[in-house]
């Protein structure tokens, strides 16, 4: 019995009734009941099962199941993914299955009963105007108490008086299925040829029913969707299931409405803004087979797919799949997994593949199809850099004037604008002009962000949140606290001042809390109630705004410090996605960089339109020394209440290192955060040749490594932030 807890495996129970693998059971542990899952039926006892000194019946030991749920069994697909997932990771399998059905199986919707005609004779009973009417509106479809009394306009004490008769019964009102079934017919798309041909591609497999990784590349604006769409009609006329991962809720909404357009239903959607309830209907609609197209976040790969046909990711680059805390994951890569033991294609999507699936290309293992002109005419936008050391903006702001330009010819000729900042709040930075003091997050290793829209600081880390201080809280001096540098809020403050007749949009983490107010912001969009979009990563995810002409990125160069292995191909892939929003339909669209590094390569490759060539000299860069993906990563972080008992921890891991060809250890070394939510930590890496797999390395390196005193080791396998 495999229970949601971190067990090294599952454990021994009694059945008392008839179980099979799969099922889903209520179980004692210690003095609480839990749920738990039937992983294997054994009528044999273990053999180190040692039995106390005068005892007669062996099975006394083992605690009795206390029932079966009412809810279809764990899939045999999803029950071997919770199994490798887990060993992938190095993670108690209990911790994965409870990614699986944590709460999806708490307080079980109970029937909705009502009241039906029976066949027994009326007898001697009396009946009254108010019995005859209940008798003549109940029939063999069940009606509550409610709806009988309101229909025949008795009382429910006469209904529950026919009852006692005998001449009405109880009977489980149906309740239709949460989802309706999408058509694979309905809003058929008119393709290109181009477009065409590669959907034939792709529905090839999905028609098979084999297993089949393909690589979807495209420019922006080449109607990736549209085509993938046609092997989801593929896999729904099979009668099969269809799962699509999105790296953002947000995107959802749009997502939602182009598949209501061509399929004519909505599908089933996962994340973690769903209420409760609706996340309980969902999770019994997918392990029933009435959910038949599920999009969502990464979570959705652990729900009960009974027939899964297709896996598609879609902006398999985004580094939003990634689980960075609990059971470290990546969602690209389990997808993968996921569709390979159900034995279905899977489609990664993509515009700016990252360089693990173009290796995987490469090598063969997947396949590539391609999509090289934007869908309706449209024609990708021109790139520009505006250099900030010849062209600066006034003293105290941010936007050149070259920019400022661009966007004043833009909101003329009716058209909108787009100004691009990746950082959230006023300022990353407040020190103070006296004494130079910065404010700290007192929990992090992290620089307080100001959110001066709500008079706060606060740490994007731990949450941490205070009022803005009056005098600096270091020297006292009064009014000396600074803003330093531009977030998202200070650019809004600059647009409103530069642009007064601008109609303004924010978008960003802070301004969009669930997927309602994104589809209100994106309608607003749409329908060109506003012409100046302000936004953080949030803005680069795929939206198709067809006035949008002009994007303006006012920090190119954020994200291409702090010596991150994946620092360059991460920025280029988010200015190109943003960079795409702009010129999607009849109007030509145009960009501009504003770069202090205009002679970067990612600059180059942006402005030159050449992702390719870019992506190879990156591979050309890891290749030699066996970075991912032409090497293994496996990432230890030791945290602790303390820095010494962090630094004893990680010093004897060291110590105890492996050593043998192709394998070497770096560290450990504090983490660049080295302070995370008042644990103090240390990181060590783990870097093997491609051949070498590093789970069994790690179970052997770590298996006498014992932390005391409240520290910990937590190993993430394929490590995409070093923070």
């Amino acid at each position: 019995m495999l229970v949601p807890l971190p067990f090294p495996g599952p454990l021994d129970y009694l059945a008392p009734m008839s179980l099979e693998p799969g099922d889903l059971v209520t179980v004692p542990l210690g003095r609480r009941e839990t749920v738990g899952c039937v992983w294997e039926t054994d009528r044999t006892l273990p053999a180190d099962f040692a039995l106390p000194v005068g005892r007669e019946v062996p099975l006394a030991r083992l605690r009795p199941v206390i029932g079966k749920l009412d809810v279809r069994p764990l899939p045999q697909s999803l029950r071997r993914f919770i199994d490798w997932v887990a060993a992938y990771t190095l993670t108690p399998p209990g911790l994965v299955l409870a990614m699986a059905t944590r709460i999806h199986l708490k307080d079980a919707p109970k029937p909705a009963l009502g009241w039906v005609r029976t066949e027994m004779p009326e007898g001697d009973l009396r009946i009254t105007p108010a019995r005859r009417s209940v008798l003549n509106f109940a029939s063999s479809t069940p009606m509550t108490t409610a709806e009988l009394s309101s229909r025949s306009g008795a009382s429910a004490a006469v209904i529950r008086g026919l009852a006692s008769s005998g001449l009405l019964r109880e009977a489980v009102i149906a309740v239709a299925a949460p989802f309706a079934t999408p058509d694979p017919s309905h809003g058929a798309p008119k393709l290109s040829e181009e477009q065409a041909e590669v959907a034939q591609e792709l529905c090839g497999p999905v028609e098979a029913g084999r297993f089949q990784v393909t690589l979807l590349e495209g420019v922006t604006g080449s109607g990736k969707t549209e085509v993938y769409f046609e092997a989801v009609a593929a896999c729904l006329a099979k009668g099969k299931q269809v799962l699509v991962l999105l790296p953002e809720i947000a995107l959802s909404a749009q997502w939602t409405d182009r598949f209501i357009r061509r399929f004519g239903a909505e599908p089933a959607v996962w994340h973690s803004d769903l209420g409760a309830k609706r996340r309980r209907e969902t999770w019994r609609a997918v392990a029933e087979g009435s959910a038949r197209v599920v999009v969502g976040a990464r979570s959705a790969l652990f729900l009960p797919f009974t027939d899964l046909g297709l896996v598609v990711v879609d902006e398999e680059h985004e580094s939003a799949f990634k689980q960075e805390e609990g059971v470290m994951y990546h969602g690209r890569d389990m997808a993968v997994v996921r569709a390979r033991l159900a034995d279905a294609p899977a489609i990664l999507v993509s515009a700016t593949p990252s360089l693990e699936t173009l290796a995987n290309v490469e090598s063969g293992r997947y396949r590539h199809e391609l999509l090289t002109a934007r869908h309706g005419g449209a024609t990708l936008p021109d790139v520009s850099l505006v250099d900030m050391r010849a062209d600066p903006p006034e003293r105290g702001l941010f936007l050149s004037p070259k920019l400022c330009t661009a966007i004043d010819e833009t909101l003329e000729k009716g058209e909108q604008a787009m100004l691009f900042l990746n950082r959230r709040g006023y300022a990353p930075l407040t020190l103070c002009r006296a004494c130079g003091h910065r404010m700290q997050c007192p929990n992090c290793s992290a620089w307080l962000v100001e959110h001066r829209a709500r008079g706060i600081l606060t740490c994007h880390h731990c949450g941490h949140t205070e009022r803005i201080p009056k005098d600096c809280p270091e020297c006292h001096a009064e009014n000396s606290l600074v803003p330093i540098g531009p977030g998202i809020e200070r650019i809004t403050e600059e647009a409103k001042l530069r642009f007064p007749d601008a109609k303004l949009l924010v978008m960003s983490s802070d301004t969009l809390g669930s997927p309602a107010t994104t589809a209100e912001a994106v309608r607003k969009i749409s329908d060109g109630e506003v012409n100046l979009i302000i936004g953080t990563q949030i803005v680069a995810k795929g939206w198709h705004f067809p006035k949008l002409t002009l994007v303006g990125v006012v920090d190119a160069d954020l994200g291409l410090g702090g010596g991150d292995l994946r620092a360059a191909e991460r920025t280029v892939q988010l200015l190109h996605q943003v960079a795409g929003r702009a010129g999607r339909a009849e109007h030509r669209g145009r960009v501009l960089l504003q770069s202090y590094v205009g002679e970067h390569p990612v600059m180059t490759a942006l402005v030159s339109n050449d992702f390719q060539t870019f992506m190879e000299q990156e591979a050309e860069q890891r290749r030699p020394s066996f970075w991912p993906p032409y090497g293994r990563l496996a990432a230890l972080i030791v945290s602790a209440p303390s820095a010494e008992a962090a630094d004893a921890l990680a010093r004897d891991i060291a110590l105890a290192a492996p050593e043998r060809e192709g394998v070497q250890v770096l560290g450990p070394a504090p983490a660049p955060l080295a302070v995370l939510r008042g644990r103090h930590r240390r990181r060590l890496l783990l870097r093997t040749m491609r051949g070498i797999a590093v789970q069994p390395i790690l179970r052997e390196w770590l298996a006498d490594i014992k932390p005391t005193g409240g520290a910990k080791v937590d190993i993430d396998i394929d490590p995409i932030s070093f923070l």
